[in-house]
């Protein structure tokens, strides 16, 4: 009797076909939902509003026009970086010094990588001045994303330019992107240790200096908007930044 109630050799295939493929599924769920969430993770950090450094092109190809018009002598001080840097009157601020104003305004440190051939390498600066990081920061990048997009353009320059010296001025706090002021912090200070490895990387803190007796932004350090320097604010950055220009 005990026989009857066996299961088929067909039946005991068809359950173990059935345990096999539930299983499979299982693993190919488990699979899909890691790769579903690190990439969509690594997108968010690598690229959060799908940024198009060619976006840039008109900006780049005016500089590339003002070169073949005058082309500024070589061994110069060339500033590159984000609004911070394109409104800098360089000219005032260090007379008498060999500037050359490369700012182009809303970028982050890729974009002055992606075209560092095209607008700093060519002019071979004996010394850079870097400001960038809080626009990728308000796109949505992570401190760590910034930071190693700086050690990207590091590695860029002195890839090509071994001797040129590069002076990173530090992410800013501000009235308006105050909110970011942790991951600001935070990204500020991997890129200080970075710099203290290396004698041809400066790190020039603006954050300290920026901040007032209630620990907030000093406000009368920018323009209406709360984000943009006014005089007074790079006046305060020219005497930070001068000392580190001497003699050069």
């Amino acid at each position: 009797m005990a026989s009857q109630h066996r299961p088929t050799r067909q039946a005991r295939i068809r359950t173990h076909q059935r345990g096999t493929i539930h299983e499979w599924y299982k693993l190919a769920f488990l699979a899909s939902w890691v790769i579903a969430t690190v990439s969509t993770g690594w997108a968010a950090d690598q690229d959060p509003k799908k940024h198009d450094p060619h976006r840039w092109d008109k900006q780049i190809a005016a500089f590339e026009k003002a070169d073949r018009e005058t082309m500024p002598p070589k061994n110069g001080i060339l500033f590159v970086g984000s609004s911070s840097i394109r409104y800098w009157n360089l000219e005032k601020s260090f007379p008498g010094k060999p500037v050359i104003n490369r700012g182009f305004g809303g970028s982050e440190i890729s974009d002055s990588l992606f075209f560092a051939d095209r607008i700093i390498i060519k002019h071979q600066p004996r010394i850079i001045v870097f400001y960038a990081g809080d626009n990728d920061l308000a796109r949505g990048k992570s401190s760590a994303r910034v930071v190693k997009d700086y050690q990207a353009f590091v590695a860029k320059i002195q890839g090509a330019l071994p001797r040129t010296r590069i002076i990173f001025v530090a992410i800013k706090p501000s009235i308006a992107r105050w909110k970011l002021i942790k991951p600001i912090r935070v990204a500020n200070s991997q890129i200080l240790e970075i710099t203290k490895t290396d004698p041809l990387q400066v790190f020039l803190d603006v954050d300290g200096p920026m901040i007032g007796s209630d620990g907030k932004p000093k406000p009368e350090l920018f323009i209406k908007d709360g984000l943009h320097l006014n005089v007074a604010g790079y006046k305060l950055w020219n005497s930070l930044l001068r000392p580190h220009l001497e003699g050069s």
